[in-house]
């Protein structure tokens, strides 16, 4: 199978680089395609000098969603995985992700913060809106989940291309498990560890996001299909041969 790792990016240029480095640790033959969301703070520097990967500039903040939206036009692979820009998610943890899919049992994987993994400790107000959100969504769904609004997730390619994809900001995580749903996609999770920042890191979810997922859990669950959205405008900085022939990495 083909591997992709689609990281979408919003002023992190403190750990883009290193969230980099930790992949190409992993030694996972994949392509990478980086979706820069509108950074302000050194990201795009950082991303001008990378050659061996296919790097996006959208010419405005959009959010994560429309990141994601705009990066799925460029990967190639048969399994993508959504790999935040920050710290938070490990790519040390991919072995585990991708076996399910491997063995043939899953068409989606969510990485779960709540299953033993190791994880940083930190604020207790997050984790209960997260356990009440994952409970909304579940009861919408009828999913088991313990972890739907993390953001380690991995899927079929051809699953998440089928889907048409509306939320710009946080939503695609209440989005994507809804629709997920819809399609009887076969789901499962597994235990990752997580390394939890604050605000002072450069956190960027709050309480807003929090309502407004309240609002995408209903909306996605409750309502007919929406029309599909117009494409962020953006720009390709990179991409290599290999990617533009469709070559992605094999893994295995």
């Amino acid at each position: 199978m083909k591997l992709s790792i689609l990281i979408p990016a919003y002023n992190e240029g403190q750990t883009i680089a290193e969230v980099l480095r930790r992949i190409a640790e992993t030694h996972v033959d994949a392509e990478i395609v980086v979706v820069d969301d509108g950074s302000t703070d050194g990201t795009r520097d950082v991303l001008r000098s990378r050659h061996d990967m296919t790097v996006i500039f959208h010419e405005r903040n959009a959010g994560k969603g429309a990141a994601i939206r705009t990066g799925l036009g460029y990967v190639t692979g048969e399994v993508v995985i959504v790999q935040d820009a920050d710290l938070e998610y490990s790519p040390q943890d991919y072995p585990v992700l991708l076996a399910p899919i491997l063995s043939g049992d899953a068409d989606v994987v969510y990485g779960s913060r709540f299953l033993s993994g190791p994880h940083r400790v930190l604020f207790f107000w997050h984790s209960v809106a997260n356990s009440a959100l994952t409970l909304l969504s579940n009861m919408l769904s009828d999913l088991n989940l313990t972890d739907m609004e993390t953001g380690f997730k991995v899927f079929r390619t051809s699953v998440l291309k089928d889907i048409n994809l509306q939320s710009d900001r946080f939503g695609f995580e209440p989005e994507i498990t809804a629709k997920i749903s819809r399609q009887r996609c076969r789901i499962y999770e597994v235990p990752i560890s997580y390394h939890g920042r604050d605000y002072a890191a450069g956190k960027k979810i709050t309480w807003r996001d929090g309502v407004a997922a309240i609002h995408h859990i209903l909306r996605f669950n409750l309502s007919p299909r929406q029309q599909p959205k117009p494409p962020v405008p953006h720009r390709v900085i990179h991409r290599p041969a290999t990617v533009a022939d469709s070559h992605a990495g094999h893994f295995a």
